[in-house]
């Protein structure tokens, strides 16, 4: 079994690219259904909260079996396909609708882009999912790999706290008074955090059966964690 990190790990892996995609695919997915508030009782959250915290779940099981630096060029490859998306949002939105159709306020209400919301989005996706890999990166060397439980959880943590904390702020910071400013970081930290808590058998599960298929299981002893490193 693979433990050491490689540089080609995606050319001779089975599954890290369909897992990369599926990664990809939430994230835009939960960017664009962000737009909608949804209410149960008192609780008011938007259709992202159900889909977001699934991507930090990808990003551990990433990080878990094939490494920090397999990882990271997977938040890449979603930051620039958020960029791709965003533009292409603003390219349809500023094009001359059609007469016959009436939709153009529904669009820009709908998929319109708010540059300070991108800005915060992007900026807190970001760090939120390096330092999530990071931490878990580290927690699976200091462990030797046991506990898998208290990796996915403690990366959460530390990287919900972050993503959590820098979006709210930067997105609603002067808008809302600092009170429910505080509020809106931690609905949004600890709902996420229980999400994957909830949803931890899942996640041993999936890192189980990926091992077992890959004959992988790395660990980033002597990487260069630098985010911005992506040529070995």
């Amino acid at each position: 079994m693979q433990t050491e990190p490689t540089s080609d790990i995606s050319k001779n892996s089975k599954y890290y690219l369909y897992i990369a995609v599926a990664f990809v695919a939430i994230l835009m997915i939960s960017n664009t259904v962000a737009v909608k508030l949804i209410g149960l009782g008192p609780l008011v959250f938007t259709g992202a909260f159900l889909i977001f915290p699934i991507s930090y779940i990808f990003g551990d099981i990433l990080t878990e079996v094939y490494g920090y630096k397999a990882t990271r060029r997977i938040i890449w490859a979603g930051f620039f396909s958020q960029i791709l998306m965003i533009f292409c949002y603003w390219l349809v939105q500023v094009m001359p609708s059609a007469s016959v159709w009436p939709n153009q306020l529904a669009y820009e209400s709908i998929l319109g882009i708010v540059p300070r919301i991108v800005v915060a989005s992007m900026i807190a996706y970001f760090c939120g999912e390096f330092v999530n890999s990071y931490v878990l990166s580290k927690m699976k060397i200091f462990t030797a790999g046991k506990h898998l439980w208290a990796r996915t959880i403690g990366s959460t943590v530390v990287g919900q706290l972050v993503d959590s904390a820098l979006f709210t702020t930067l997105a609603f910071i002067a808008t809302v008074p600092t009170s429910i400013l505080f509020v809106m970081i931690a609905v949004q930290y600890f709902g996420k955090v229980l999400y994957e808590a909830i949803l931890t058998p899942v996640t041993y599960y999936i890192v189980r059966k990926l091992k077992q298929a890959e004959g992988i299981d790395v660990y980033d002893n002597g990487i260069d964690y630098n985010p911005f490193k992506l040529k070995e």
